[in-house]
């Protein structure tokens, strides 16, 4: 097991050295301005940002993608559709009520909408659309029709919430189907929807394996906009310095923040872990070493959440609102640097390795690990570099959404199904904790240089859902090279079989 830790954490090394290359260099120029203190918080942090990558894959190896996988495999198995269904809803609801970034969230909005009525809303929201996602694998019903469907049903709200002068809310909306899907979150639900296409089989089952995970990221962006829509009061977004800064007590300042995620971590494993439980004993009955290896496996995913979730707080989120600061007094140079980062964060997400090992594994490699990631990385790199330029120039994100989902919606006609699914599944992984504390306080950063408080809102929140959205259109870009390059291979075999010689021709 060693031996396997140390090979998640020199994967992890790779994966974050790059970001803390880029800011560094950043900060031998004459465009950043860093303490020392600050730089010497951001490498610290960096370094735990590692430690905690590997073991939080490591975990995710051992107990939380086998504990989804089981679940799903399980209740399946059991012909108990009743059970799997109210545990699909259930284990939404609690896993979504426990993310982190969910609350962060709701601290956005609270002067329009009461914090727990919001987490319980899109908690809900989740859990409906985990039961729905469920319903699709077991009865073999099309992504892409029910993701056509739900986003009609989404744009008709957007045209509500902009006659209800409601536009405060759009950016928030789109960007809650991203943060509900956290690095708890996504393990468990995509491995639990491979678990159930697992035992169905069939000639679908690959792509029957994803598309849990992005009809889940449906039901927070409907729940924020109906909230939007019923409630009143407006939106008041004041910028806390005291939250961007590095403070002069770092030591101390890392305790609490640890404590703080201790207790948040330890709330969401803690309901998914009594939750397999009562399933172990009522449904499950799993052998001893299965139960242990999983035990050992939450013990490493804890850690590495922890150390992982403080390592941002602490170090990365105060730097990237210096730098959106202070690189936006160049515009055009923030949208070439937004990209770079774009590209390069979405390496550090833990979710996303999780998801490329599982993605490599159910299509037997026909997409591999790398091809993934390269994807992942051109989209969320442009989704960064777009959302720069949104900032800089000052416009509504629907010139953005309207036409990339219509767009990833077209492709869904166009490109194997298997493809649609894991892009939608892909999008809401890209969107990460690192991504909520570093990307998203980089824009804000940036917006407060160029428009000041008043724009924060509108321009800087959207970002998650930019990242959410662009890998939909690589990934499945990505497909539908595949059916090209096969074609030209077919073309080219059966021209060679055409023009061939009759002395080639052998007859038996």
């Amino acid at each position: 097991m060693l031996r396997t830790l140390l090979s998640k954490i020199k994967e992890s090394l790779i994966s974050v050295l790059p970001v803390v290359a880029i800011v560094l260099i950043l900060c031998c120029t004459p465009l950043v301005n860093l303490s020392w203190v600050e730089i010497v918080v951001f490498c610290v942090s960096a370094l735990l940002l590692i430690v905690g990558i590997g073991l939080f894959n490591l975990g995710a190896d051992l107990a939380m993608s086998p504990m989804g996988e089981y679940i799903g495999s399980g209740l399946t198995k059991s012909k108990k559709l009743a059970v799997l269904l109210v545990v699909s809803f259930v284990m939404g609801v609690l896993i979504t009520v426990a993310e982190p970034d969910l609350s962060v969230l709701a601290e956005q909005i609270e002067n329009k909408v009461n914090p727990i009525v919001l987490i319980v809303s899109v908690g809900v929201g989740v859990g409906t659309f985990l039961l729905l996602g469920t319903l699709k694998i077991l009865f073999k019903k099309s992504l892409s029709a029910m993701l056509i469907f739900f986003y009609l049903v989404i744009f008709a709200l957007v045209a509500l919430l902009v006659v209800d002068e409601g536009g405060d809310f759009l950016a928030l909306s789109f960007d809650s189907g991203g943060v509900t899907t956290g690095p708890i979150t996504a393990p468990f639900i995509i491995a639990m929807g491979v678990g159930i296409a697992g035992v169905l089989g069939g000639r679908d089952s690959g792509e029957n394996s994803f598309g849990l995970l992005a009809l889940c990221s449906v039901g927070p962006i409907l729940t924020v906009m109906i909230l939007g829509l019923t409630s009143s009061g407006n939106v008041d977004y004041t910028v806390d310095a005291s939250v961007y800064a590095v403070s002069d007590k770092v030591v101390v300042a890392f305790f609490h923040e640890m404590w703080e995620v201790i207790k948040d971590v330890a709330l969401a494993l803690g309901l998914i872990c009594v939750a397999f439980t009562i399933l172990q004993f009522t449904c499950l009955k799993l052998p001893a070493a299965r139960i242990k290896r999983i035990a050992i496996g939450i013990a490493f995913t804890f850690v590495g959440l922890v150390i992982f979730l403080t390592a941002v707080s602490v170090g990365f989120l105060p730097i990237g609102f210096k730098l959106g600061s202070q690189i936006a007094e160049t515009p055009w140079l923030l949208v070439l640097i937004g990209f770079v980062l774009g590209m390069l964060v979405v390496l550090a997400e833990p979710a996303v390795h999780v998801l490329n090992k599982q993605v490599e594994e159910v299509t037997s490699r026909a997409i591999t690990r790398k091809s993934m990631m390269i994807a992942l990385a051109i989209g969320v790199g442009i989704s960064i570099g777009l959302s720069m330029l949104r900032i800089w120039l000052d416009f509504s994100i629907l010139y953005y959404l309207i036409p990339g989902y219509i767009l990833s919606l077209g492709l869904s006609f166009f490109v194997p199904k298997l493809y649609t699914a894991i892009a939608f599944d892909s999008g809401g992984v890209a969107s990460g904790p690192l991504t909520s504390t570093f990307i998203l306080p980089f824009a804000i950063g940036a917006c407060l240089t160029v428009h000041g408080e008043s724009k924060i809102l509108v321009d800087a929140f959207g970002i998650v859902a930019m990242v959410a959205m662009t890998p939909l259109i690589t990934i499945q870009l990505l497909g539908f090279r595949a059916i090209v390059s096969r074609n030209v291979r077919n073309r080219i075999a059966q021209r060679r079989i055409i023009s061939a010689d009759d002395d080639q021709i052998i007859n038996f």
